[in-house]
């Protein structure tokens, strides 16, 4: 598989479309398009920039879900926090500002920041981080009129049941289905 040019398409306001021209393992010519959340000069800018990241925020043993309506699919499904990065801006920040928004909460503790991981493969080269954090606080709604979120904190029984009889964002149900078997418990520390 070899890349032989890449092309913008189409220059939208949150996503720009390209046209990859590549020559397959048997030497023909193949056309493919992607999504980008990123400005892309050259193929070197694949990937190349982390866009954003998705939070599992756990409180007093109980994991944070969102039920999110998502214009993409036409409906509301179980989600994570997430968002995107800011210009400037740390992943850490990052992290506390989308908590803040779309729950209200702040962090007590950040667990674990993953590297970068793609989003998306078969359609975009976004990348995001995934934060593990212990959260704390009172929910409160500061998302946009552009979004419909509605935040709560359920139990280990209570994803495990929601993983049959629900729908979630991919990374969402991997989050809940390693809750749900107890692998996110909070580490008791020493004092």
């Amino acid at each position: 598989m070899k890349l032989l040019k890449m092309e913008k398409v189409r220059d939208g306001k949150y996503l720009k479309n390209y046209e990859l021209t590549y020559l397959n393992k048997s030497g023909n010519e193949k056309k493919y398009e992607i999504v980008s959340r990123r400005e892309l000069s050259s193929p070197a800018d694949l990937g190349a920039k982390p866009s954003g990241v998705s939070i599992i925020a756990i409180c007093r043993g109980r994991l944070l879900l969102l039920q999110e309506f998502r214009m993409g699919i036409n409906k509301t499904i179980y989600n994570l926090c997430a968002g995107m990065l800011e210009e400037g801006e740390t992943i850490e920040e990052c992290v506390q500002r989308e908590l803040y928004e779309e729950t209200g909460l702040s962090i007590r503790r950040i667990r674990a920041i993953l590297p970068p991981s793609y989003a998306a493969v078969a359609i975009s080269d976004t990348t995001t981080y995934i934060a593990i954090v212990d959260a704390e606080g009172e929910m409160a709604d500061h998302t946009s009129e552009n979004e419909q979120i509605e935040a709560r904190f359920y139990t280990r029984e209570d994803v495990a049941g929601l993983l049959q009889t629900e729908e979630f964002s991919s990374r969402a149900q991997l989050a809940a289905y390693f809750f749900a078997q107890g692998c996110l418990e909070e580490k008791r520390e020493e004092y």
